[in-house]
């Protein structure tokens, strides 16, 4: 019987440490959850580049506008008996060089006009002059002599035909005509 005893007593223990192990108290820690770790996010900004339009032609495809899509000016000034460009015409010529550069195919003329004071012959050398100083600015801002045309109509075309100071101002031009 002694294996009878032996198996008593270990079934004695056994059922005591189930029952110590079941009794025993629980922490009442407060249990910390461990946080995932966070990933380092590059956060990249996209950005749309618009180049601008830049110079070019109103819809109609035969009005030169600048890169806001404002007309440029196709007429210029000059003083009595001179060809010499004024300084404030420089920005809308570079406009027009813009796009004669951008256009290759394009052409242009420049039309030179002048009042009714003087001879036929003075006024017509005086309307090829300043087509001529019109064209060398547009050169001077890379585009080809192949694209432009001068020519002169002297006093024949008047903006203006009344014999006045204000009449021969307005006739003393070069204007730009794009073909």
């Amino acid at each position: 019987m002694q294996i009878q005893g032996r198996i008593k007593h270990l079934l004695v223990v056994m059922f005591g440490a189930l029952v110590i192990a079941g009794c025993s108290s629980t922490a009442t820690e407060p249990v910390v959850e461990e946080q995932p770790e966070m990933e380092a996010v590059e956060v990249v900004e996209v950005v749309e580049v618009v180049k601008p339009a830049g110079p070019g032609f109103a819809s109609d495809n035969s009005t030169p506008v600048d890169a806001s899509g404002n007309p440029v000016s196709r007429t210029f000034y000059f003083d009595f008996d001179l060809a010499v460009v004024s300084p404030a015409d420089f920005a809308a010529l570079q406009v027009h060089a813009e796009i004669l550069r951008a256009n290759p195919d394009r052409k242009l003329v420049v039309a030179g006009h002048c009042d009714q004071r003087g001879t036929r012959e003075y006024n017509l050398a005086l309307g090829e002059s300043r087509a001529k100083a019109i064209s060398s600015i547009l050169q001077a801002n890379g585009v080809s002599s192949r694209q432009i045309e001068d020519i002169s109509y002297g006093e024949e075309e008047l903006a203006n035909p009344a014999n006045n100071a204000r009449a021969w101002a307005q006739n003393r031009r070069a204007v730009i005509s794009y073909r």
